[in-house]
């Protein structure tokens, strides 16, 4: 729907946007927003002062859905700007004959579009709700609601000879390896697989530019060989995203060990960690749920009504 294709030329750009204004939100990051941006056909334009991004829905696998992101501002939200770049929004998707739709908008935001445009109706998009965690919980584990994680992770520590190493260039295709290795051991309904498909693009794309993006990674070997690994990017001065976690989950507490280690080494100086969205998968929201988040960042999708 828009013209401009996402590069990492274009990273100081939108973190004049992002980075100006509290959006808090996973998905609205520069890294994200790169490492999906193939997948999800992103691309973009500057319309009346916003960044105005454009994507495709693939998480249905029978249909495509055209949508848009909140356009993002620098500093603060001009009403009757907001307004004039939602309506040629509006436009473009009369263009292509489909649906106006605005996805991923932070639920402290609707105030904001409320006062633009006075038809809208929000939506609760509970598949994409971040879990956020506060990052002391992660690395402790104190406290009887993660003290099955604990056990987990002691019977990791204690029973697996293991390293945990700093994801540098030299691991990417080991790490590329176990994600196919796993990709291989198990079977999936169609729309699992149909997922896992489309985040192999994304996890190539981000491990393989993790050094243009700033991001922090780790792994852990086992005889040698990349068995979990990790990637995040801070959302701002207090947040870690986990935007990537792999992990062979033959060995028993492998998963909480890979957590641990990340947020123990490279979450100390933030407060809170934020774990992305469960897209509406019942095992990945028993999971995330399981680590006891303390917040959730909702999301609304944004129509008219």
């Amino acid at each position: 729907m828009f013209k401009n294709n996402i590069t990492l030329k274009d990273q100081p750009l939108f973190e004049k946007y992002i980075c100006s204004y509290p959006y808090k939100t996973s998905g609205l990051t520069f890294t994200s927003l790169f490492m999906w941006r193939q997948l999800n056909e992103f691309k973009y334009e500057i319309i009346h002062d916003f960044l105005c991004i454009s994507g495709i829905n693939h998480l249905n696998i029978k249909t495509k859905e055209y949508f848009v992101l909140p356009p993002l501002a620098v500093k603060e939200y001009d009403i009757h700007k907001l307004s004039l770049a939602i309506n040629e929004i509006k436009n473009r998707f009369k263009e292509i004959n489909h649906p106006f739709n605005i996805k991923l908008l932070p639920d402290h935001m609707i105030e904001t579009f409320k006062k633009a445009h006075p038809k809208f109706d929000f939506t609760p998009d509970s598949a994409n709700f971040d879990y956020v965690y506060l990052s002391e919980n992660l690395i402790e584990l104190k406290g009887r609601k993660l003290h099955s994680k604990k056990n987990h992770f002691n019977s990791f520590m204690r029973n697996t000879p293991h390293k945990y190493v700093p994801l540098t260039e030299e691991l990417i295709e080991d790490c590329l390896g176990l994600n196919i290795r796993l990709l291989e051991s198990k079977d999936y309904n169609p729309l699992e697989s149909h997922l896992i498909d489309l985040e192999q693009t994304a996890v190539y794309e981000a491990l393989k530019n993790m050094k243009g993006l700033g991001a922090y990674g780790g792994a852990i070997l086992i005889n040698d060989q990349v068995e979990a690994f990790t990637l995040g990017a801070k959302l701002d001065e207090e947040t870690m995203v986990v935007h990537i976690e792999k992990a062979n989950t033959k060995f028993r507490g492998l998963y909480q060990a890979i957590n641990q280690q990340f947020c123990s080494h490279s979450c100390t100086d933030v407060k809170y960690v934020n774990r992305e969205e469960d897209m509406g998968l019942p095992n990945l929201r028993k999971a995330k749920e399981s680590y006891r988040p303390i917040k959730m960042i909702e999301k609304y999708d944004v129509t008219f009504t």
